[in-house]
């Protein structure tokens, strides 16, 4: 039995990569040959679909207006969270079992229950079809998220640590950036992790709150459909484009993914 104990990992391995490849196979065909025939690989290969994408100003403008939005809420939603983490991790206050889970709740609401609310809030004060709409939109889900993993890892380190920190005479600013701060990185960059991902891929606030200027790949994707039917070749370029932040996220954050599901609240 031990010679067959591959077989398990690599089938699943196989399974999770299948729906990539196929998505990448019909990225290199046209839309006849995805329709005429089912093939493991394009007959006719092309680019043409890559070409339509990197010609396109508004193909262009919806990766960057993603990007940007979600690098800003990234940012945002770590940058409150920290202090807000610490705070859950050290003190204890009345309520704070409460409010800690009244925070969760937030988390667990559905995108669409506050669609309404923040586009009519974002018309009155001038943030509707902007990035930062959508940024601090996302961070109603992100921070919650950011402040229950953080937490975990901050209650991992010994209070010992802070005790010390300001018998050396640290202030509490220069004790949280300079020790606390890359004692917790692990979590920190499970945090970002998290936090981008959620972003990167929520769809329904980030359709609702831009129109034309602000506008995210999404969106922009919907345009394949015409008349005639779905543009699927230049959609799964399209789809296939949008893995690569993804995948480059993860690489520079694998190694505190793991460290995050040994240590941390993940």
């Amino acid at each position: 039995m031990r010679s067959f104990k591959w077989l398990v990992p690599t089938v699943y391995i196989v399974f999770l990569m299948l729906p990539i490849y196929w998505l990448l196979n019909m990225s290199f065909k046209t839309t006849n040959e995805i329709l005429g025939s089912f093939t493991l690989w394009p007959q006719t290969f092309t680019l043409e679909n890559y070409q339509t994408i990197f010609s396109s100003s508004e193909w262009l403008g919806g990766y960057a207006n993603s990007l940007q939005y979600v690098v800003l809420n990234t940012v945002l939603s770590v940058a409150v969270a920290l202090p807000a983490a610490y705070a859950f991790s050290r003190y204890r206050f009345l309520g704070d079992k409460h409010l800690f889970f009244w925070l969760l709740t937030n988390r667990m609401a559905p995108p669409a229950v506050f669609a309404l609310p923040f586009i009519q809030l974002y018309s009155a004060v001038g943030l509707f079809d902007t990035p930062w709409a959508v940024a601090i939109a996302h961070c109603l889900f992100n921070i919650p998220l950011a402040v229950w993993i953080l937490e975990g890892f901050m209650s991992g380190v010994p209070k010992e640590l802070d005790e010390t920190a300001y018998i050396d005479g640290y202030s509490f600013p220069r004790f949280f950036t300079r020790i606390f701060i890359p004692t917790i990185t692990a979590g920190i960059g499970v945090t970002m992790f998290f936090c981008f991902m959620f972003s990167w891929v929520e769809l329904l606030l980030a359709k609702s709150l831009t129109s034309v200027n602000a506008k995210p790949i999404a969106a922009v994707m919907t345009k394949t459909a015409s008349s005639s039917g779905y543009e699927l070749g230049l959609l799964a370029a399209a789809g296939s484009l949008t893995l690569i932040p993804g995948a480059i996220v993860i690489w520079f954050v694998r190694n505190y993914i793991a460290k995050g599901f040994a240590l941390g609240r993940v």
